[in-house]
């Protein structure tokens, strides 16, 4: 028997049953490292790339040694710096769950219903959140965390970027000395170790790799583009990569929706993700992403935290990150579970090529060129990512469609399953379109998609708006396309 199988680590039948229907036969490193100790009661500090298995490394032991003689309260008590990793990692824990009768995860993060979770907290065994909504439940008094046994700080370093240090030493002080505690960190910065100083006893220091095992699977590349057609680069070379999925980084916001609605002239399905945006419409973009409807996310570092990147195949660094460490993260993102990934840097002007050997010499990887092909061809960015003024031109398309005056009709996926009225529509295409309540000829609101029928010239004008601007329906972003 293999020393990596899952079956030399004397697992219970009900877990291991479900830890095969996963398809998992043999352990990542950081499992096999990580996984015997943590069965064995002792504290870990656990240092691996994105992507690694690292939840199933805590996930899978905690889930064994539950004591399913106390039902009540919760038992392990999983940290996590944003909501979309909470309950990627609550959904993990459920799959490996599912045999073991009794057990009851809890994810509890900002944007969901907070009295859904106070009555699902009523009986827990592993409770998975966000830093702020745990202690918001510990100041209602509706998280007891005095039987937690057992305690895992999920992408610490990510935590500590986003300001959640003091917010860590309070929930680790609220919970009982004489615990296990288990800390996953892709980089080690000197934060880190003194919280484990300072809250673990005698942590083994697992290194499943040193937080840069992906560069063992992604080719990096540079390619050198015009200051004033970089954004049309990005998009060209997402064509010309031949990815089906990929994630665009910008360094603020501003760049990120100006990027988006240039790629989304150009054809692509992308669509940004913002710090600010609502929870419904951020699920909803995800659920494009996942689905295929969106292939091309447009993401600031902190926005693209804990979102789900598994079957990404190519990262853009349309910006060269302040921090090298956030390189690291950004292209863990592609490469995931053994599969390659190709990360591109794009550079524009010598300032950018000295940031650039910044990162290579503190990564120490050094990028190949990458020749983009069909720059002459583009048009220069001004041009184009500006948001052109009313009465501007458009597309031969839209020039035609204005010009035969033919009606179209312009699909939006929700429905009335989504309780979506005429009105939701209404306010959706006049608030992001410009459009005007005398423009919408019809509206037929079927179970999964509504049909809005508009002159040509506007119809065509309103699919491009709604993809531009992330156009939401009652808090459900929409993806729309002209059927007819």
């Amino acid at each position: 028997m293999s020393e990596k199988s899952f079956a030399s680590l004397g697992l219970s039948a009900e877990l291991m049953r479900a830890i095969e229907d996963a398809g998992y036969t043999q352990m990542t490193d950081i499992q096999a490292e990580a996984i015997p100790h943590i069965l064995a009661g002792e504290d870990i500090i656990g240092q691996s790339s994105t992507g690694t298995g690292k939840t199933a490394a805590f996930g899978i032991p905690a889930i064994e040694r539950l004591d399913m003689s106390e039902t009540e309260d919760p038992q392990v008590l999983v940290l996590c710096p944003t909501r979309e990793l909470a309950m990627q990692v609550s959904d993990e824990l459920r799959k490996f769950s599912k045999y073991k009768e009794g057990v009851r995860i809890v994810a509890v993060y900002g944007g969901q219903n907070i009295d859904q979770q106070i009555r699902a907290l009523k009986s827990s065994s592993i409770v998975v959140g966000t830093p702020g909504r745990v202690i918001d439940h510990l100041h209602r008094r509706t998280l007891d965390l005095r039987k937690v046994k057992y305690v895992i700080l999920d992408e610490a370093d990510e935590m500590l970027d986003m300001g959640f240090l003091d917010d860590i030493r309070y929930i680790l002080g609220a919970v009982p000395e004489q615990r296990q505690t288990a800390l996953f960190s892709a980089t080690m910065p000197s934060p880190i170790l003194r919280i484990s100083q300072r809250f673990q006893k005698n942590p083994h220091h697992i290194k499943g790799d040193d937080g840069n095992t992906a560069f063992e699977l992604i080719q990096q590349y540079y390619c050198e583009v015009p200051k004033n057609k970089k954004a049309g680069c990005a998009g060209l070379l997402f064509k010309q990569s031949g990815a089906h999925r990929g994630l665009i980084f910008c360094n603020t916001k501003v760049m990120v929706d100006i990027l988006t609605r240039r790629l989304c002239e150009m054809g692509l399905a992308a669509c940004s993700i913002h710090g600010d945006m609502r929870q419904g419409a951020r699920t909803q973009v995800m659920s494009g992403f996942k689905s295929g409807k969106v292939n091309l996310l447009v993401a600031t570092d902190v926005a693209a935290r804990g979102i789900d990147a598994s079957g990404v195949d190519i990262i853009i660094n349309y910006d060269i990150p302040e921090d090298v460490d956030f390189y690291v993260h950004r292209i863990g993102r592609t490469g995931r579970a053994g599969n390659e990934g190709a990360a591109y840097t794009l550079i524009a002007g010598s300032g950018e090529f000295f940031d650039m050997a910044n990162v290579q010499e503190k990564t120490g990887v050094q990028m190949k060129e990458y020749i983009l092909e069909g720059i002459d061809e583009l048009e220069e960015d001004k041009k184009r990512v500006v948001p052109e003024k009313k009465g501007s031109g458009g597309s031969d398309r839209g020039a035609k469609a204005s010009a035969d005056g033919k009606p179209m009709v312009l699909s939006i996926d929700v429905g009335s399953v989504h309780d979506i009225t005429e009105e939701h529509i209404i306010e959706s295409l006049t608030s992001n379109c410009r459009l005007r309540r005398e423009d919408i000829a019809k509206i037929d609101i079927r179970e999964n998609e509504t049909r809005v029928t508009l002159p040509g010239d506007k119809a065509i004008a309103a699919e491009k708006a709604m993809i531009a601007n992330n156009a939401t329906v009652d808090d459900f972003l929409v993806i729309c396309k002209i059927v007819k």
